[in-house]
């Protein structure tokens, strides 16, 4: 018998993970992991992750399936590696993914030191993706999950071979009806609460308000610009915008205008037409591959350049450096700095990056 550890978020996903590791026979323990303070997310009480009926969710379920329930306080390493990363990503006018930042510093490092010192063998998690060993290539791997409409394997591209030896994702091969109709069966409390949307220490959406009010810094308002530095009007702050916004600009045009770039350097905005948004080439940093050690040769990849991005045909490859290139087959529209670009090969994931350059 192994002894798992399961990331309890309260949850319906989370729940019927445990509940089938549970019936699997093998010895296992609920941990859900409080990550901020709400007055460091500016809000009193939300429902989102973190929040006290969350944390109570959780405990019922792992009450009604035998499961001892514990709570771990990660909310210092929280700040400095997710919400710290978030800001700062925004002041230099790039667009992260604090769900991808949380599973690399959080779920998958910190709850991996806890599952270690506390004797246990596995990290389970709600996650809908699937792992497993290939003995041809000596390595683990990571793949989509079966439906296409819950795959959550882009947020998932930091693993690494040492994470995955000691991660299971139940969920991978259900579909989320079936999950759901499992959670109700069991007379689940949370089998019909809706999926979160929002970035848990942002809920109500309003990204520079919780930046100004984390940082203390107010966005300092500057210069809408075309491609060839001519002023068409102020904005508001650079967090305010992200490459490809339409919305919010509040400045006449004949025409509809697009974010094209943000420069924090000058503390402009360049707008231009959506046709200037398409590009073919990036380049990304904090490089993490999967399926290999390195891409020193060019492969054909379908890539994503964002969660709800549909993959397309490219071609990648590493230099010398350690970056990872992208050259996809037809130019894409709005690649944006601070998001993931991640590799696939089928439903196979290789490795992303964070993307740090565009060209046409």
């Amino acid at each position: 018998m192994k002894k798992a550890i399961i990331a309890m978020s309260g949850g319906v996903d989370s729940s019927v993970a445990a509940l089938l590791t549970r019936e699997s026979g093998d010895d296992c323990i609920g941990a859900t992991m409080k990550l901020f303070q709400n007055e460091d997310a500016g809000i009193s009480r939300e429902k989102t992750c973190c929040s006290v009926d969350d944390i109570e969710d959780a405990r019922r379920v792992c009450f009604k399936t035998g499961i001892p329930f514990y709570v771990f306080n990660f909310t210092e390493r929280f700040r400095k590696e997710v919400m710290e990363r978030f800001v700062e990503s925004y002041k230099k006018g790039w667009t992260p993914n604090p769900c991808i930042d949380c599973n690399r510093y959080l779920k998958f490092d910190q709850l991996l030191h806890r599952m270690k010192e506390t004797g246990r063998d596995y990290i389970v998690t709600g996650h809908y993706a699937r792992t497993g060993f290939d003995e041809k290539r000596g390595r683990y791997y990571l793949k989509k999950a079966l439906d296409p409409a819950k795959d959550q394997s882009y947020v998932l591209y930091t693993l690494t071979q040492e994470q995955l030896s000691h991660v299971k994702f139940p969920l991978g091969e259900l579909k989320k009806e079936e999950v759901r109709e499992i959670a109700r069966q069991n007379g689940f409390v949370n089998a019909r609460k809706r999926d979160s949307q929002d970035i848990c220490f942002v809920p109500d959406g309003d990204y520079t308000a919780f930046i100004e009010r984390f940082s203390g810094d107010r966005p300092v308002p500057g210069n809408f610009v075309d491609k060839n530095g001519n002023i068409l009007g102020q904005h508001e702050g650079i967090t305010h915008y992200t490459i490809g916004q339409r919305r919010g600009l509040r400045l006449p045009a004949k025409s509809h205008i697009y974010v094209l770039q943000i420069c924090p350097d000058t503390n402009q905005v360049v707008l231009g037409s959506n046709e200037e948004l398409f590009s073919r080439n990036l380049t990304a940093g904090e490089v993490n591959l999967i399926s290999c050690d390195s891409l020193k040769e060019p492969v054909r990849v379908s890539a994503k350049i964002r969660y709800k991005h549909v993959e397309q045909p490219a071609l990648a490859w590493q230099t010398e450096d350690g970056k990872l290139h992208v050259r996809f087959d037809e130019p894409q529209r709005a690649i944006t700095k601070g998001q993931a670009v991640v590799l696939y090969n089928g439903d196979e994931v290789l490795g992303g990056g964070v993307i740090e350059s565009t060209e046409a």
